[in-house]
């Protein structure tokens, strides 16, 4: 790509951005951080799942995709929002379960945005 190219490349990429709905791109966001938390929490279907583990990567990603929820949660309504808390609420326990330091109550990765995870 030369770059005079790359002006009408980014101008092609608002334009597309722009016709996407917004609970598309909540969706779409919310999977990406669900499955990279889902493999630094170890539950890669992968060979290599313990290398790949990683609990303050996925301790950051869990928070981050808890706030995303929390908040987008009344804009995308429960038809969207129900499937997207309940990986999160499997996220959050499988992470519990892969800590070696148990988290006190409310204090779990998101907890702060979902309350307490049992």
């Amino acid at each position: 790509m030369q770059n005079e190219d790359l002006p009408q490349a980014a101008d092609q990429s608002a334009r597309d951005i722009a016709e996407v709905p917004a609970v598309e791109l909540i969706n779409t966001v919310a999977v990406h951080l669900m499955s990279a938390a889902a493999v630094k929490t170890g539950l890669a279907d992968d060979e290599r799942a313990d290398e790949l583990k990683d609990l303050d990567e996925a301790r950051k990603l869990i928070t981050a995709l808890a706030g995303l929820i929390t908040a987008s949660a009344p804009e995308v309504g429960s038809t969207h929002a129900a499937p997207l808390r309940d990986g999160l609420r499997s996220l959050q326990l499988a992470f519990r379960e892969e800590s070696l330091v148990p988290d006190e109550p409310g204090k779990g990765p998101g907890e702060k945005w979902t309350g307490p995870v049992n």
